[in-house]
């Protein structure tokens, strides 16, 4: 219980850092394959599905909330050490997949290298068209506004569920990373301030967005399911693909000119700590 928490943690804060990826997190801590059948048999396995659905949620909950302003932090004050952690935690995950491509009992193909090198160049693409700073979209709650909140929720979570792709990089494409971000910060204020026109401001742009989160989630995850059960090697290797751009993808949407030998050096033993924890975490 406590482990899954634990790993739920490390998901939750993953989507809220441009350029790392919940999904990927979900594939390190080893329990990706366990989530998609969950969510997609929620009501044929109902009890089951919760036992593990509840301590993840919990966790990502937990996470977001009592850890982002830590990680922020860190990022601010030790961007290169905390970025080369995040890649140690994926580096960490790669020989769960890898044994998993093995398990398949198939022989890699020229379609699955294809197929890997696509979706590789797909994060390090998405990267490069990216910005470490976005603008933030204004939101007038109306009927627009809220349709429009709804489809991002989804753009979202598909970007949350499918390994290497990251979700807050995604929204910060769109326009929309700070307008959540700002809107869950000023709810979680108001709500310990008790202040009905702040807390009903951000509802009114959180609910639709976490609404189209929750399809978006049920939805691909269908998808994803369905793919890994008929062509298994191609899954596997567009997942390694994606796992092997996605530090690129963290190097690139962070700040470059903070990258010297001494926090290079600094930053070795926090990617051995990150490294670590994803093989930790990722055992059965």
């Amino acid at each position: 219980m406590i482990k899954m928490i634990l790993k739920g943690a490390v998901i939750g804060i993953a989507n809220i850092i441009p350029g790392v990826s919940g999904g990927t997190m979900m594939v390190v801590m080893g329990i990706y394959d366990k989530l998609i059948h969950a969510i997609t048999h929620l009501k044929s396995e109902f009890k089951n599905a919760l036992k593990l659905l509840i301590p993840i949620a919990i966790g990502m909950a937990l996470g977001i909330v009592v850890l982002t302003e830590i990680i922020t932090r860190a990022l601010e004050n030790f961007p290169v050490q905390t970025n080369l952690m995040f890649i140690g935690l994926i580096v960490g995950g790669l020989p769960v997949i890898i044994q998993k491509l093995k398990e398949t009992g198939k022989k890699v193909s020229v379609g699955n290298i294809v197929a890997m090198i696509a979706f590789f160049a797909l994060v390090v693409g998405m990267a490069l068209m990216g910005e470490a700073e976005g603008s933030a979209a204004q939101i007038t709650l109306n009927v627009g506004s809220i349709i429009k909140l709804f489809f991002v929720g989804i753009i979202a979570s598909a970007t949350m569920v499918i390994p290497g792709v990251s979700g807050s990089m995604v929204l910060m494409l769109l326009g929309y990373y700070y307008t959540i971000l700002d809107s869950v910060s000023a709810f979680l204020h108001g709500l310990l301030e008790f202040d009905m026109p702040v807390l009903l401001q951000n509802f009114g742009i959180l609910c639709p967005f976490g609404i189209g989160v929750l399809v978006g989630i049920g939805v691909i995850a269908k998808l994803v399911e369905i793919v890994f059960v008929k062509f298994p090697n191609y899954a596997y290797c567009a997942i390694i693909g994606l796992i092997l751009a996605s530090p690129f993808g963290i190097i690139l949407m962070s700040d470059l000119s903070k990258y010297n030998v001494v926090a290079i050096l600094t930053g070795v033993v926090t990617f051995a700590v990150g490294f670590v924890i994803a093989r930790k975490l990722g055992e059965d």
